[in-house]
């Protein structure tokens, strides 16, 4: 049987000179002015042929001619994100190591979307998602960066910090939570008061709670403890979730791990 690549057609070259990293269905039925049920058919050839190679529904990238054959295809997955995630945005420990938060590198990236979320965990042979699915109302405080020629919203400065705060496991945990706080309290574009309103518009109490007990011993920590203390809320939170959490801190309604006092971590 004949094994020799067949080369790219006219319309395929076409395609490939004008997508991005990701090629939609509909992106593509535009560049070829030809029907959507045309276009799936030449996108499934083209996929058998191995020049695309499908990574979500209606979802496909061009498979680099170096590497024809191998698992590797997409360099960069960010840009994997809008096409396969949309309505969303990268946020949590991702967007804490983007933004030099931290010096963790992780392997998965965290992903919070819009739509609805029947796996917390997807993989794909180019990377390994973290999805969380969030409430149309709490899409905000993004960044648009570009990745290549994909454009991707990425948490900003504050609501990464927000987002680790309203739930730590997101962060890696609430002691890289509390390390990702201190730094972004010793930055100069540190702005409390886009934090707190961020805080205020997601509205999980907790997140204040924990807010406070960690900016308390920090030095540029005053205006965000005064902000959690005015916004205490009833009932009692932990620290985190994930932890044993027996010692109850009165003055912020948060219980903590035994030995835990906040300074340490500052």
């Amino acid at each position: 049987m004949d094994t020799t690549p067949h080369p790219p057609n006219s319309r395929l070259l076409t395609l490939l000179g004008t997508a991005g990293d990701v090629i939609t269905l509909d992106d593509a039925a535009a560049a070829l002015a030809v029907t959507r049920t045309e276009t799936a058919k030449l996108l499934s050839r083209w996929t058998a042929q191995g020049w695309l190679r499908r990574v979500g529904p209606g979802t496909y990238v061009p498979v680099q001619l170096a590497l024809r054959g191998s698992e590797r295809v997409v360099q960069d997955p960010w840009t994997l994100v809008p096409a396969i995630f949309d309505p969303c945005y990268i946020g949590g420990r991702t967007a804490a190591e983007h933004w030099d938060l931290t010096e963790q590198v992780f392997r998965d990236i965290q992903v919070y979307t819009c739509r609805p979320v029947r796996r917390r965990t997807v993989e794909n042979r180019e990377a390994v998602f973290t999805v969380r699915h969030i409430k149309a109302e709490h899409h905000f405080g993004t960044k648009v960066v570009w990745r290549s020629q994909t454009r991707v919203q990425v948490s900003d400065l504050q609501r990464t910090i927000v987002d680790l705060l309203d739930d730590p496991a997101a962060g890696g945990g609430i002691r890289q939570v509390a390390d990702c706080l201190a730094r972004y309290l010793d930055r100069a574009d540190a702005d409390p008061q886009v934090l707190i309103a961020y805080a205020d518009k997601l509205g999980n109490g907790a997140v204040f709670k924990r807010l406070g007990f960690l900016a308390e011993h920090h030095r540029n920590g005053a205006a965000l403890v005064d902000a959690a203390r005015q916004r205490l809320t009833a009932g009692h939170a932990k620290l985190d979730p994930e932890l044993d959490c027996a010692r109850l801190v009165t003055r912020w309604r948060l219980r903590v791990p035994d030995g835990w006092n906040g300074a340490e971590r500052q």
